[in-house]
């Protein structure tokens, strides 16, 4: 990785010839610059992985169907016992004299389970449950998509009769397994391209977030 060079005031200083207070002054005062710190993000893309999420952006709007109501998402996700409760959700009207509430500080649940859904723009298509100490690998993951589709058969058969419906789950490696995309290839499921890494793309953990 190319190793970014960053300027200090001392550096400033050191290169100028003038003290370090006054090249302070200068950048705070005379060009109104302050020091911030670096935004965190996920993951840094190469120049391929951005261009090939631009791409499928462009497909999509020049899709001349409506696809979305076509687009049954899936993924996994952790689901805990409890949450803690926020500060703000802790909240409590109180009158000027009354005692502050005290609020203990409470860690995540160490007891959950990882669930697997699939759902549309009219709701939930499909739910499970992964049985505990099982991992979500290639073989069960097709045991997952077989239920899948007896569900989008039962649930939208408009969609199941003339195999109208689009899969759209994210790049883990049981999603993208030789024998996951036969499957699918044999059963003329069509899959919706995912961007490498996207950072705006977390559909199941913000659906589930919003139930």
């Amino acid at each position: 990785m190319r190793k970014i060079r960053r300027l200090t005031v001392r550096s400033i200083a050191q290169q100028v010839n003038i003290d370090r207070e006054t090249v302070r002054k200068i950048l705070t005062e005379d060009l109104d610059m302050r020091k911030v710190c670096a935004k965190i993000v996920p993951k840094e893309f190469t120049e391929e992985q951005k261009q090939r999420k631009v791409t499928i952006c462009q497909d999509l709007l020049e899709e001349q169907d409506d696809i979305f109501g076509c687009v049954i998402t899936g993924d996994e996700t952790w689901v805990y016992q409890y949450d803690p409760e926020t500060k703000r959700q802790s909240a409590q009207w109180k009158t000027a004299n009354s005692p502050r509430p005290k609020k203990f500080r409470r860690s995540k649940s160490s007891v959950k389970i990882m669930l697997l859904n699939f759902f549309d723009i009219r709701g939930i298509v499909h739910y499970e449950f992964v049985p505990t100490g099982q991992t979500v690998n290639q073989v069960y993951y097709l045991e997952v998509l077989e239920r899948l589709r007896e569900k989008v058969k039962r649930k939208r058969p408009e969609l199941f009769a003339n195999n109208s419906w689009i899969l759209h789950h994210d790049n883990a490696p049981a999603h993208t397994a030789l024998s996951v995309r036969e499957f699918l290839a044999t059963k003329q499921i069509t899959v919706l391209e995912h961007p490498a890494y996207p950072p705006d793309l977390a559909p199941n953990a913000f659906f589930c977030s919003q139930r």
